[in-house]
């Protein structure tokens, strides 16, 4: 791959029943799917234009068809294994220097927060976007040496303790920086639950 910034949008096929489980819990699975489907295209549709980096799309399942996703945008499997194994696949594949992962379910999402997020690359090996609840909704790597044994193994997904899980796994010596607070959706409470109306952004 050339030597330049990508983004990784990294997202699921709005498969009925699959896609924001838990929100589905509470407005149903038809409801979730299309808020999921609202959250992909907002994403493709703030990052993938911007010049400044190319894009990738990893998606799970890799052999589902959407016929929303952008054609010309380069498909990536996400790879066998939990969350962590498979993110850092993604990134290891694409980071030439750097690549940033994002998830789709942050409606805060913008080009000018990934900005940041690569000029803290500038400076670091790792760098993280916080989420309120405890997780994140960004990492990045820029490829200085090999990828840490054992970073994102050992992870409570899920839980408040995802990002402090996570940067302890790189060791002492790479935890990463923090950028841009922005919360993700994962539930109809709180000021993100209606993505036609963004919530604002913690800084």
């Amino acid at each position: 791959m050339r030597r330049r910034n990508t983004v990784i949008i990294f997202t699921r096929l709005p498969v009925l029943g699959t896609v924001k489980t838990r929100i589905a819990r509470q407005i149903g699975a038809v409801a979730a799917r299309t808020l999921h489907r609202r959250l992909v295209r907002r994403t493709l549709r703030r990052l993938a234009p911007d010049r400044r980096w190319r894009t990738v799309l990893a998606v799970t399942p890799e052999r589902g068809r959407w016929r929303e996703w952008p054609h010309a945008l380069p498909r990536l499997s996400q790879g066998p294994g939990d969350l962590g194994r498979r993110m850092g696949h993604c990134l290891r594949a694409c980071a030439g220097p750097r690549a940033v992962l994002v998830g789709t379910d942050i409606p805060d999402i913008s080009a000018a927060a990934v900005a940041r997020a690569f000029r803290a690359l500038g400076r670091a090996r790792f760098v993280f976007g916080p989420a309120r609840d405890g997780g994140y909704w960004l990492i990045g790597w820029r490829r200085l040496g090999a990828w840490p044994r054992g970073a994102l193994g050992q992870v409570r997904w899920s839980t408040p303790h995802a990002l402090a899980d996570s940067r302890a796994s790189l060791g002492p010596r790479c935890a990463g920086v923090l950028v841009d607070w922005l919360d993700d959706l994962d539930t109809v409470e709180g000021p993100s639950a209606h993505p036609s109306q963004p919530s604002a952004t913690k800084g």
